[in-house]
């Protein structure tokens, strides 16, 4: 029975055929994890299906498709994008088990945090783009005009969109975890983002703007978290930053 691959200890010597070794057992990992949640999505994928039907309107709640092996292959991606989602965190483990040993223990802590805390802002985003800006999004765009179209819709396209409504929104919500990245790398500073933050505001005005929700309430349900998050970014940074320059600052010096 093959073993876990073994996490490798900061500074520990390990030679290229034990690296590759451990690359080799940790894609297996991450392979089979995703292998095993496509089973269960597809073993659910009637209830993933009406979960992502739910915003449609009454008159639309079973999608169209048009030809006889579009219903197979659309449960197929359909289980697949939720296997992915399912595996992300196994995925995202064996990576980081892989690249942790690169630095040092007190920044392994540090990266883990900023992991955790993009998870959670992340599943943030797609529920809020699930139960907030879907909904209104598919009953402008279904209404748009519907005097003039006889308007179907095709489960394929419609389950495209619906993904890229809640992956633009969950990646939206990662500007705190941006923002905070690039003061860890000294490309911004805090005071910088306090004396600009108007600029700051106007930029998640705009991505708010430009994010799929097309009527003016679920734009304005976008715009206003995007600017709550960039304003905690501000503050999560002038916290953070005096801390990463002690930190520096305390750094022992390469021999």
């Amino acid at each position: 029975m093959t073993r876990l691959p073994r996490r490798l200890r900061h500074g520990e010597e390990a030679t290229l055929v034990e690296h590759l070794g451990e690359l080799r057992a940790r894609l297996i990992i991450a392979l089979s994890a995703l292998a095993i949640a496509f089973v269960v999505a597809y073993a659910f994928h009637g209830h993933l299906l009406d979960w992502l039907n739910r915003p449609l309107p009454d008159r639309f709640k079973r999608p169209a498709t048009f030809s006889p092996i579009e219903p197979f292959t659309t449960s197929v991606w359909v289980s697949l994008y939720a296997a992915f989602l399912l595996a992300l965190p196994v995925v995202l483990w064996q990576l980081w088990a892989f690249l942790a040993p690169a630095f040092e223990e007190h920044r392994q802590r540090s990266i883990a945090a900023v992991v955790a805390f993009a998870t959670a802002l992340g599943l943030g985003g797609v529920a809020f783009g699930y139960w907030v800006v879907l909904p209104p999004a598919i009953h402008f765009l279904t209404n748009y005009d519907s005097s003039h179209y006889t308007i179907l819709i095709r489960a394929r396209d419609y389950y495209k969109f619906a993904s890229f409504v809640l992956l633009g929104v969950a990646l939206a919500f990662e500007v705190p975890v941006f923002v905070l990245a690039l003061v860890r790398l000294r490309i911004l500073s805090a005071a910088r983002l306090r004396s600009t933050w108007r600029m700051g505001v106007f930029l998640m005005t705009v991505v708010g703007v430009l994010l799929p929700g097309v009527d003016p309430v679920s734009t304005i349900l976008s715009v206003v978290p995007l600017v709550a998050l960039y304003l905690l970014s501000i503050g999560l940074a002038s916290f953070l930053e005096p801390r990463w320059r002690s930190d520096a600052s305390a750094a022992p010096l390469p021999e």
